[in-house]
């Protein structure tokens, strides 16, 4: 008689073990905030708000937090996952300690906001320096994409309301640096909004490009080596007269709506005009095209702005807009690039899509729900998960290569962050020894050595 056993091998389970940590990978995450000065920087930020006596720094709990949320925690009391490994990620306070913590921030206002902010902004123009030519300014120019994202509420909290997809939640408006094709994208600017609040509301355009501004290197925060890229909720005139302001002079490339005048003048435009789109290899995008619009269509916006419009064949099963034309899907944009092929500045307003991808990485990154009640605390939420996204970030970008580098929150987590080890304290070291057989032990190790390379902050 053969006797079964199953699919998998049978194992027991005991809960007497030791000298094993969890979430080991992470210390790829400690060593990106240590090498970056990130502790430091926000420790010295939030001094004001930490009493004489108290055993806690308010920066160490509040990246406590980030590092809860970047190795995949969604709420406050995840912070338990590094409070269960203290050889590794040190004393971590209590939940109590740490809501109180995040009540009395969030009570302090922008003042706390301001200072998280400054200290970000502080850290990342060094993190860009260690990068070298891994940087998002190596080609001379940062693109910074602006787009909202709606947050659902699953119950009665502060500013939460109906939104335009027939949902409940907030809709807030973020940006992100791109990172371009090799690598991802870094927050820097999240502007919380009720739900009901408009897509194309000029205003937080405006405040979230300034709080983006403030994060970047000062010699980015104007001229039009800043590109501020968005989809047709910014194709305002107020937040366009904004960007090119006497003194600010940014370059844009901002979506535009299909109105009757810009669909006439669709219309006039001869077959000589259109050129075929591109694709980022340099091929002919089959069944795209683009041309340049003039005339009446530019009069009231700013001087200087190129108005650029695409046909194409929409995909199957597409439905076409009233809008479209001769069974084209129409999409135009506006930007004040001169001296570029039309191609290519569609091409690189395409490649805006690449927000999206930024926008979901969030979402697995804490911004799925808010965990808190008070808007003022989901603020700072928000600044968490920022915190979570510059480290899923820049860990990447100084110490991964290859496709490795493009890994999404999602992936780092499962191959690299959830790796276990052994802990072995020798003398004064302490030495995480990792299985030999995970298959991606040396791109943790190789990363390591990468990190534990670059200079200590000054």
């Amino acid at each position: 008689m053969e006797k079964r056993i199953g699919s998998y091998p049978p194992v027991r389970v005991q809960g007497n073990g030791g000298a094993v940590v969890t979430q080991a990978g992470g210390v790829l995450l400690l060593e990106t905030v240590r090498k970056s000065g990130l502790d430091t920087a926000i420790s010295a930020a939030l001094a004001p708000w930490r009493k004489p006596r108290a055993v806690h720094d308010p920066g160490k709990m509040l990246l406590d937090l980030a590092l809860a949320v970047a190795v995949g925690g969604d709420c406050l009391s995840d912070v338990a996952v590094l409070r269960a490994e203290p050889q590794v990620f040190g004393p971590v306070a209590s939940d109590a300690t740490v809501s109180r913590r995040v009540e009395t921030l969030a009570a302090a206002g922008p003042r706390a906001l301001t200072a998280i902010r400054r200290a970000r902004a502080e850290v990342r123009e060094r993190v860009w320096k260690l990068a070298g030519t891994d940087a998002p300014d190596t080609g001379g120019q940062v693109i910074v994409d602006i787009d909202g994202v709606l947050v659902l509420a699953h119950s009665e909290k502060q500013d939460a309301a109906a939104t335009w997809k027939r949902t409940f939640g907030h809709h807030p408006l973020v940006a992100f640096v791109d990172h371009g094709a090799t690598g991802s994208g870094e927050p820097v600017a999240g502007l919380l909004r009720p739900g009901n609040a408009g897509s194309n509301t000029a205003a937080d355009h405006i405040t979230t490009t300034r709080l983006a501004l403030a994060q970047l290197p000062k010699h980015y925060r104007r001229g039009r080596q800043t590109l501020i890229r968005t989809d047709s909720a910014g194709g305002t005139h107020e937040f366009l007269n904004w960007l090119t302001a006497r003194g600010r002079w940014l370059s844009y490339s901002v979506g535009m709506t299909i109105t009757d005048a810009v669909h006439h003048a669709v219309l006039q435009v001869p077959a000589s005009a259109w050129t075929p789109a591109v694709e980022p290899d340099g091929q002919v995008r089959d069944g795209a095209w683009v041309a340049e619009l003039a005339g009446d269509v530019l009069k009231g916006w700013p001087t200087g702005m190129r108005l650029i419009v695409r046909k194409e064949r929409p995909h199957p099963g597409a439905q076409l807009r009233f809008t479209d034309a001769d069974g084209m899907r129409l999409t135009c944009f506006a930007t004040n690039t001169v001296d570029t092929a039309i191609a290519a500045l569609e091409l690189r307003h395409r490649q805006r899509a690449r927000a999206e991808d930024r926008i979901r990485a969030a979402r697995d990154t804490g911004l799925r729900n808010l965990p808190l009640h008070h808007a003022a605390q989901n603020q700072l939420w928000l600044e968490i998960v920022q915190i979570a996204l510059d480290l899923l970030a820049w860990m990447p970008m100084l110490a991964l290569a290859g496709q490795a580098r493009r890994w999404e929150p999602k992936r780092l987590r499962l191959r690299l962050f959830s790796a276990a080890a052994r802990l072995v304290i020798t003398g004064r070291r302490r030495i995480l020894r990792l299985a030999r057989h995970w298959p991606w032990t040396d791109v943790i190790t190789t990363a390591f050595s990468r990190l534990q390379a670059l200079p200590n902050p000054g």
